[in-house]
């Protein structure tokens, strides 16, 4: 938490926190205002392998992680500037669920339609045993359309991502293709 609130990019001024899953539909931290952003040179991706939340050690999950390559379309927020590392220690405490860290922390250049910005963002660290790598999305969808913890189901963490990015104007093709995959999953397995 020191190294991050040291190199903030603008002291002084309120930490804006990139969000593009989960986030976006489960901030747990205050914010002040929200808009759209654009990472740049990240991409959101199941690369997140997850034996807790929506998943379990005999049926692992997947969740979402920034990995390297493309863009990313997500929103802003920003925190506010009274006692950031109050807010910081929540966020992190969000976070970081894994000893190694699989989400790091890290300033992210991102564009706005007010001009170019550092947000805090999270990355994942492909040196964490939990890194999934780039998986094709019939795999991803068969492990979503099974996988259950006790936070949900991967189905649900996919469908409630798609649908607070669609009601932000954000349409993430890549995540409509995997909901459909999913859902054919689902139709193809057995009734209970």
């Amino acid at each position: 938490m020191d190294h991050i609130l040291r190199d903030h990019p603008a002291p002084g001024q309120p930490i804006q926190l990139f969000a593009y899953g989960s986030l976006i539909w489960k901030p747990e931290i205050e914010h002040r205002d929200e808009r759209p952003a654009v990472a740049q040179g990240w991409h959101r991706a199941f690369c997140l392998r997850t034996h807790r939340f929506r998943g379990t050690l005999d049926r692992p999950g997947l969740m979402m992680a920034l990995d390297r390559g493309g863009q990313c379309r997500g929103v802003i927020y920003e925190l506010p500037p009274e006692d950031p590392a109050t807010q910081l220690d929540r966020l992190f405490r969000r976070e970081f669920t894994v000893k190694p860290i699989n989400s790091m922390p890290r300033w992210l250049k991102v564009q706005t339609k007010d001009g170019p910005l550092q947000a805090l963002g999270f990355v994942m660290n492909r040196a964490s045993p939990y890194y999934a790598g780039r998986l094709p999305p019939e795999d991803v969808a068969r492990t979503l359309a099974r996988a259950c913890g006790h936070w949900g189901t991967g189905a649900e963490y996919l469908l409630n991502t798609v649908t607070q990015l669609e009601a932000r104007g954000i349409r993430d093709a890549g995540l409509w293709r995997l909901q459909s995959l999913v859902a054919d999953e689902i139709d193809r397995m057995p009734a209970p």
